[in-house]
């Protein structure tokens, strides 16, 4: 009997099936993906990045697009720059810091407008952000600026029911020319500031410290070309303006600057470039009893907007 229920005992019963996956397993599994398919491969990730490089270059094209973000370092940057409401996410404070007025003042500054973090970093940390700079224990980060389309300051002028006044500046490479151009810009009534993308000063801290908080409310735009935007404003019926020391016509005998015009501003060093110059309707000077060889940018902007603010009056 004990043998028999050895016997009985390893007698093999009914076995699950595999359900087909042996044979599926044994199947091919078709071609190999090209590596910029394959996750995770370093062609795949090589891939992805090209593309957000080209899908910032489309949107660049299409719209203004945007700056990087940008730190200011040390007590009397960070505090001269809250003071004149230069835009800001955070205010990184080194831990265990010696506070001294400014410290405070700009402690006080960050809680009084809100919306900025208050971040506490060792000083390794802080040294890392600013490559070594002397930061003297306060950082802050200014986001990045959202620029506008050439042609969104003619509908601005439009929504107002106002003939464009627009300043279009052309190698002029320092930021807080930009800003005196903005405040100008903003002074007089006029609707925005036109930069090239490549080779000019942007929207940094420095211009909107500049500026003094009229970057605000008075639109800047990049031109990815600064001729081909000219050359569309005058599509537009506006009367393109370039300012040069030799121009043909003086100031007082101007009268484009009654109606839509947008005037060109050149760096003081070199003036207007040829095909930018080439491309405006007028180059205009601006007599200077003094002998004076050229004015910077935010001098000769501030005259000339003067000059159309006070016809249009």
């Amino acid at each position: 009997m004990a043998a028999n229920n050895r016997r009985m005992s390893g007698k093999k019963g009914a076995q699950v099936g595999s359900g087909g996956k042996r044979r599926r397993g044994l199947e091919g599994k078709g071609p190999t993906p090209p590596a910029e398919m394959r996750k995770g491969h370093a062609k795949q990730r090589a891939a992805q990045t090209k593309a957000r490089r080209a899908q910032g270059r489309t949107q660049g094209r299409r719209g203004g697009g945007r700056t990087a973000s940008e730190l200011v370092v040390g007590r009397n940057p960070v505090v001269e720059a809250l003071r004149e409401g230069v835009p800001a996410t955070t205010l990184y404070v080194q831990q265990f810091i010696d506070s001294d007025e400014r410290v405070r003042e700009a402690l006080q500054l960050a809680a009084d407008r809100g919306g900025i973090n208050l971040m506490e970093a060792p000083r390794p940390e802080l040294d890392r952000m600013t490559n070594g700079l002397n930061h003297q224990g306060l950082v802050l980060q200014v986001p990045p600026y959202e620029y506008a389309h050439p042609e969104d300051l003619l509908g601005a002028a439009a929504d107002e029911g106002e003939d464009p006044l627009i300043v279009a500046l052309d190698g002029v490479t320092d930021p807080r020319n930009l800003g005196a151009v903005v405040r100008s810009v903003s002074a007089f009534g006029g609707h925005g500031v036109v930069v090239p993308e490549r080779r000019a000063a942007g929207m940094t801290a420095g211009a909107w410290k500049t500026s003094a908080g009229t970057a605000a409310r008075t639109p800047v735009a990049r031109a990815t070309n600064l001729t081909r935007a000219l050359e569309a404003y005058k599509k537009a019926g506006v009367v393109v303006v370039g300012l040069a020391a030799d121009g043909e016509v003086e100031l007082g005998e101007l009268q484009a600057l009654d109606g839509p015009v947008a005037v060109v501003v050149g760096s003081e060093g070199k003036g207007l470039s040829r095909l930018v110059g080439e491309t405006c309707d007028f180059r205009v000077r601006i007599p200077m009893p003094g002998g004076a060889e050229s004015l910077n940018a935010g001098v000769a902007a501030g005259i000339v907007l003067y000059e159309a603010a006070r016809r249009r009056s």
